[in-house]
Order: C-alpha cells, then sequence, then structure tokens
C-alpha cells in the first residue's frame, strides 16, 4: 500500500513539475538541430480554413481578419464551411469577402474541416476558429516553419482575454495554457510537440489526412505526424487572440466534452502505441499525455491509499492534511476570489472534467457535432 501510494504521488509530481524540469534539461543537452534550407523564392499557396457552426456575431470580423492578413493575396484562400447554421453566418461570410463559403449539412466540425480541404487549392493548409484574432503576420510566422522539409504540422499561440469582468469571470485557463505554451516549446526543440492548438495550425497538403470524426486535429495531427517521419512544431511567433470562457463552470463543461474526443483519440487512434515514436517522442507521450490525462485516477489512489496508512507514521498524516487542504482550497476558492485558490479550484475541475469524459466515452455515443462555448463570441 504504501509502494502504491508513493507511486502515485511521485507520478503526480513528476508530469505536473518534473517533467518540464527534465525537459529543459534535454533541451540543453541535445545538438542543436541543424540550419534549415533557405525559403523558396515564392511563398505558398495557402488556404485558411474556418469552420463555422452559427457563428454569425462573429464571422464577418473573422473573414475580414483574414483578408488583411499580410500574405500576398493572390496566393491566398479564405474558406468558411459553415456546419449546418441556422443562422445568417453563411451570408455574412459572402459579403465579407470569403472566396469559398460551403453551406454544408450539420456533420460536425472534422467533417466540415475535411469538406474545406478539399475544396481547397493550397499547398499548406492553415486552420482557424471563427473567434480567434490572427495577428497580422500569424501565417507567415506559420509557413517559416515548413521551409523545413521534414515539419509536416506546426501550431500557434493562442493568447486567451477573459471575456468578462465580476464574480463569474474566474476561469484560469489564461494561466494553464502560459505553463502548457511553455512546455511545447521545449518539446518542439526537443523532438516534436504531442498536441496543437485549434485556434491556429497548419500542415502541409500532402501530409493531411481523414480521421475519424468524432476524434480531434489537436490531438491526432502531432503524433501522427510523428508516426510519418515528420515534426510536429510549436511557432510561438504566430499568435491569435481568443476570448477564453468566463466562469469555471462554462470551462468545465467545454473540457468535459473535448475530454470525450481526446479519449477516442489516445484510445483507438493509436496514440499509445510506440510504433514510429522513438525514444525521445515516446518519453513526451508518456509524461505528457499519457500521465497528464491519468492523472485523476492518481489522484485518487494517492487520496484513499494516504486514508488506508494514516496509522503508519506522521508523514502519512502530514500528507494526507495537505491532500484535505488542496482540496478545501478548491472549495474555498467559490467564496474568495483570491488568484492561488482560482488556480487549485481550476486544477481540480480540468481533472474532474478529464474523468467524466473518460465516463461519457465510455457510457454513450460521442457526439460529431459541438457547440459555441458560453461567452467566448
Amino acid at each position: 500500500m504504501a509502494v502504491i501510494f508513493w507511486a502515485s504521488a511521485g507520478l503526480l509530481v513528476y508530469t505536473q513539475l518534473g517533467y518540464p524540469v527534465l525537459l529543459a534539461a534535454l533541451a540543453r543537452l541535445v545538438p542543436t538541430r541543424s540550419a534549415r534550407p533557405a525559403p523558396a523564392a515564392a511563398p505558398p499557396t495557402v488556404s485558411l480554413i474556418i469552420a463555422a457552426h452559427d457563428e454569425e456575431s462573429v464571422i464577418a470580423r473573422k473573414v475580414k481578419n483574414a483578408l488583411a492578413l499580410e500574405w500576398p493575396r493572390e496566393r491566398l484562400e479564405v474558406i468558411v464551411c459553415a456546419d449546418g447554421c441556422s443562422d445568417a453566418t453563411v451570408a455574412r461570410a459572402r459579403d465579407a469577402g470569403a472566396d469559398i463559403v460551403l453551406d454544408l449539412e450539420r456533420s460536425g466540425k472534422i467533417p466540415a474541416l475535411d469538406a474545406g480541404v478539399a475544396a481547397s487549392r493550397g499547398g499548406l493548409l492553415v486552420f482557424s476558429d471563427a473567434n480567434v484574432a490572427l495577428e497580422p503576420d500569424a501565417i507567415a510566422r506559420l509557413a517559416e516553419a515548413f521551409d523545413d522539409p521534414n515539419v509536416g504540422y506546426a501550431c500557434g499561440q493562442v493568447r486567451f482575454v477573459q471575456a468578462g469582468e465580476g464574480p463569474g469571470a474566474d476561469n484560469q485557463e489564461g494561466l494553464y495554457w502560459r505553463y502548457e505554451m511553455a512546455v511545447r516549446t521545449l518539446e518542439s526543440r526537443l523532438c516534436s510537440v504531442t498536441a496543437g492548438n485549434g485556434g491556429i495550425h497548419a500542415a502541409r497538403r500532402d501530409a493531411y489526412v481523414v480521421i475519424d470524426p468524432r476524434m480531434d486535429h489537436d490531438i491526432y495531427l502531432p503524433f501522427h505526424m510523428v508516426k510519418r517521419g515528420l515534426r510536429a512544431v510549436y511557432v510561438p511567433a504566430a499568435q491569435g487572440v481568443e476570448k477564453m470562457v468566463p466562469s469555471i463552470g462554462g470551462e468545465f463543461a467545454r473540457k468535459r466534452r473535448f475530454m470525450s474526443h481526446v479519449w477516442i483519440t489516445v484510445l483507438r487512434g493509436g496514440m499509445l502505441s510506440p510504433r514510429g515514436y522513438g525514444l525521445r517522442y515516446s518519453l513526451e507521450i508518456v509524461s505528457h499525455r499519457a500521465l497528464r490525462y491519468g492523472a485523476p485516477i492518481l489522484h485518487l489512489v494517492a487520496f484513499v491509499t494516504n486514508a488506508v496508512l494514516l496509522g503508519r507514521g506522521t508523514i502519512y498524516v502530514v500528507c494526507f492534511a495537505l491532500q484535505l487542504a488542496f482540496y478545501a482550497a478548491a472549495a474555498l476558492a467559490g467564496l474568495v476570489r483570491l488568484g492561488p485558490l482560482l488556480a487549485v479550484r481550476y486544477y481540480v475541475a480540468m481533472n474532474a472534467a478529464i474523468a467524466l469524459g473518460l465516463w461519457d466515452y465510455l457510457t454513450r455515443e460521442t457526439e460529431t457535432h459541438w457547440e459555441v462555448a458560453e461567452g467566448t463570441r
């Protein structure tokens, strides 16, 4: 029982704190990659593909943002994939100047993006969400990554801004993403990233793959590229801005839905198969994906075994008291809006969302459809 407790506690500390430290050390030891070849004389043709479901409030702004990007207009096409929209999304996208607007039947985000790829002509496929405002040089920065012929996938950085103020504006997603982006920077330097970002990411046309519509591009495409002998990289200079869900309840609901798609990708998509990875990427997948998604189980095991071991010495009493204090801090955040308490509550809520996402995956059919997250438009 003691072995199980210390193993579960140790794995939790490792995946959240030890892994980034290990990455930083390995990144210093690994030789810097050779310089990339010079870019081609002409920039690649780019297809910017946007999946949209009932986005009439933001789609015109998104199209205008896309058309204002610093990329030759003759080498850029903007494609809006309207997934069963019941509002004015299609008309407003056309009026705003999108090159192609696909008025599709409702089938889900992944099938909508597949339809956009089929209708596109660009050699570089860039994907972005309707509510993400891209910085003027975002595509240019992403495209630079593909000067390296070994790169098949690249994701940028979305900066989250708080959508509102007051007691409901207590989501700590921005804090989490700053931590996550620091880890991805190290992963990209060492080998390849283990996940992307739906707000701004890109793939070579000849490397794009049609996947199960219940899966998720952000999770599937990076490890799939690595299995094909390509790299999946993070480009922090390619930036966009997005409103985060204002409340922790809304973020919990969003993450739970998202995790039901992630679990299909992890358990059925081949992520856990080491074939084609190599040692470095296998370390990243185990540390950043398998252990991270297994954290709710590790927390439960640590709590139960610690309770059983309370009579075995002072150390177990102290550890159990620390666990109780941690969960009490998460509960207290509903009454006292202090940053550290809100961060603890966010961590507990998101681990609960991971666990319930697994429950949803195991007990009911995962929907291919998606809905607009509360307060993000």
